[in-house]
């Protein structure tokens, strides 16, 4: 049992479970009716996604400062309660059932799906 980060709208992987979209928007153009046929995501959370103007910011990080302010900003909004709740959640949740949670971004490494997994490791969530 674990979470797999993934992006979303790319094959899904056996094993892979219930894909979780932590994106601020839904897939331009595509039906709700065909979100999960198409391999975005079976539920969306925008909830862990960054704030508007959080995204906004990150979209222009372009060097390791700015990368690393955003992570700090991003950090700080996902310790609000209901953010830090449902991290809590999906880590309790890793040792029991598989999931996958994930964004549109190409390189993980520039997305903020990559600041959610360090913060589910923190909180002792089963990853792959």
């Amino acid at each position: 049992m674990a979470i797999r980060v993934v992006r979303l709208g790319s094959p899904r992987e056996p094993g892979e479970g219930l894909r979780i979209g932590t994106v601020r928007r839904p897939p331009r153009g595509v039906p709700k009716s065909e979100f999960a046929t198409r391999d975005f995501y079976d539920v969306w959370l925008p909830n862990l996604s960054p704030s508007p103007d959080l995204m906004k910011e990150a979209r222009t990080a372009h060097d390791e400062a700015s990368w690393a302010a955003f992570k700090k900003k991003f950090r700080s909004e996902m310790r609000e309660s209901e953010a830090s709740k449902i991290l809590d959640l999906l880590a309790a949740l890793s040792h029991q059932t598989d999931m996958s949670i994930g964004c549109y971004c190409e390189d993980e490494n520039r997305c903020h799906r990559s600041v959610l997994k360090e913060l589910l490791l923190e909180r002792q969530a089963s990853l792959i």
